[in-house]
């Protein structure tokens, strides 16, 4: 293996221009680490907010992105007993110096698994959020349970079309707000309504439900309260988030934050359902390593229909 790879690098805060393809050094697996020969890397609207600075102190300069990874083990680091070289793996890595938007790169062997028998690696590395954050939401947050009333925002995109399946997998009634376009694509993963959010205000079309995951943020924060049954939780995970614990309290309602934490026992699960054909992830298009910022522009046009994931 040649010492040297390419890897998007960013020095600078900023738009999809400040992603460089450079050359690097490959990265030594510390302990409790592997060394991943990267076969695909998603792309999330963190990844964009990451980039522009607007958190500057969870990013340390200069770093390569990407937390979505699927790759093949090269070495593993001291301690690692789970996993050897040549196995499929898949993740959802923290926030580093190194990410995932690589040829290769170094990850905790804690926060993967192996990857789901029945996916290449190029789609298996678009699950690890959005499958994390929508089995945090709906079955450690909300603990949706049979009979529930389930409304998701923005349900055609990454976090929600895996919400979707996954709240119908539960028991719920489920309700997606997303174009019409998409409306077809949500009756077939198990929505049993579908709103058109660009000409319909949801409130007017939603009787009460008992949980709301927004991932759109914004205004929907505080509008998606009104469709909320007396005690009902409304979960944020947007990157914009509209609302809080307070304006939810004062009207006898529940909210709450969703992050989705590296877990490589939360994969195993997510790899059952795959595996089992009752879980997919969509993947709308790929992209070569080298064109990260067209990638970026893309997913920041928040248009995309499942993921977007980085090729090597």
């Amino acid at each position: 293996m040649s010492a040297r790879m390419h890897a998007v690098v960013q020095s600078v805060f900023g738009g999809p221009e400040t992603l460089e393809y450079a050359e690097t050094g490959v990265p030594e697996p510390g302990p409790g680490q592997v060394l991943l020969r990267v076969a695909g890397a998603g792309i999330n609207p963190g990844d964009a907010v990451l980039r522009s600075g607007r958190v500057p102190e969870l990013v340390e300069l200069p770093w390569t992105p990407g937390n979505d990874v699927a790759g093949v083990v090269e070495r593993v680091g001291e301690g690692v007993t789970r996993f050897a070289p040549g196995d499929e793996v898949y993740g959802l890595m923290p926030v580093s110096r190194r990410g995932a938007y690589a040829e290769f790169t170094a990850a905790p062997a804690e926060a993967l698994a192996f990857a789901p028998k029945n996916l290449d690696l190029v789609h298996a590395g678009a699950v690890p959020l959005v499958a994390s954050t929508a089995w945090q939401a709906l079955t450690v947050l909300a603990r949706v349970r049979p009979g529930d009333r389930v409304l998701i925002h923005a349900a055609a995109g990454g976090v929600g079309h895996v919400a979707v399946q996954l709240a119908k997998e539960l028991g719920a009634h489920v309700i997606g707000t997303a174009r019409a376009a998409n409306h077809d694509l949500l009756r077939g993963l198990g929505a049993d309504e579908a709103i058109d959010h660009t000409t319909t205000d949801f409130r007017t079309a939603v009787a009460p439900v008992d949980m709301v995951l927004d991932l759109v943020g914004g205004a929907y924060g505080p509008r998606s309260l009104d469709v909320l049954r007396p005690g009902g939780l409304l979960v944020g995970a947007s990157i914009a988030p509209g609302t809080d614990e307070r304006r939810a309290a004062e009207r006898g309602l529940r909210y709450v934050w969703v992050t989705a934490a590296p877990s490589g026992e939360v994969l195993d699960r997510i790899t059952e359902r795959i595996e089992a054909g009752r879980l997919r992830v969509l993947v709308q298009d790929t992209y070569p390593l080298s064109e990260a910022a067209e990638a970026h522009r893309a997913i920041e046009a928040r248009r995309t229909t499942g993921k977007l994931v980085l090729v090597p």
